[in-house]
């Protein structure tokens, strides 16, 4: 697959995605554009999980990679999204305790490439991201985990909160990275475990940070006060690796 193919433009090609049952991500629309083949499109959007975003035609031409967008710009998911349920068998197929680490408000495809890399590298059953405010599987997404994404699942739910309670109820408990928790050292990590990291700046939500059972602090003696959210998981995915694989 080539990844270039996963922006689509101009409106027959957009309204076939949709007819073809791809997953659009995002959809870019000319701001006042009210005409019959805009409406069908959004129409179609409307139906799924689409995050639909009325611009300038400035901003279609920036983006555009073809020159002939008609109004019109989609990305489309780089690979099919997994549900939480092919999560939970991964683990049982390898005989382990569940490893999940969930995503709260990801923004930076960049970041969440390297997310499913370390992931992926770090034995993690799969991820689990936002359907709302939060990058999806995007074409940089896609390079950024330099293959990874082709082997470590990802879902996408429409409320993490209620994914969590279902998934406590399959014997998981959830640590929520936090400046002010305590320090990641000696926190028992072991068992079946979700790990929760949140966007950079704003960190966890307060509705999932209260359905963690507890936090975890990475320690730092440096000038500034938190890591990028990428570092910050990999560096408690490693915590996880080393109590579960060599305590």
């Amino acid at each position: 697959m080539r990844y270039e193919e996963l922006t689509i433009e101009g409106r027959n090609a957009v309204m076939e995605a949709f007819r073809a049952g791809k997953t659009i991500d995002r959809l870019f629309i000319l701001d006042g554009c009210q005409d019959g083949p805009i409406k069908s499109i959004l129409r179609e959007a409307k139906k799924g999980d689409t995050i639909i975003n009325f611009v300038k035609k400035e901003r279609l031409d920036q983006i555009s990679e073809t020159g002939k967008h008609q109004g019109v710009i989609a990305y489309a998911a780089a690979y099919e999204y997994a549900e939480v349920e092919d999560i939970l068998k991964a683990a049982k197929d390898k005989g382990e305790a569940p490893f999940i680490i969930i995503l709260d408000g990801i923004e930076d495809p960049h970041n969440l490439g390297a997310m499913i890399r370390t992931a992926n590298q770090a034995g993690a059953h799969g991820i689990i991201i936002p359907k709302r405010r939060a990058v999806g599987l995007t074409a940089t997404v896609a390079r950024t985990s330099a293959g990874a994404i082709n082997y470590t699942p990802v879902a996408k739910v429409t409320n993490i909160v209620a994914t969590m309670e279902e998934l406590k109820k399959e014997g998981l408990w959830f640590v929520c990275a936090d400046l002010d928790g305590e320090v990641m050292y000696r926190q028992n990590l072991t068992g079946p475990i979700g790990l929760v990291i949140g966007a950079e700046g704003e960190g966890v939500s307060r509705l999932v940070k209260e359905h963690c059972d507890f936090t975890a602090k990475i320690p730092m003696s440096g000038d500034i006060d938190s890591l990028n959210a990428s570092v910050a998981m990999g560096i408690l995915s490693y915590e996880i690796v080393r109590q579960r694989n060599f305590k």
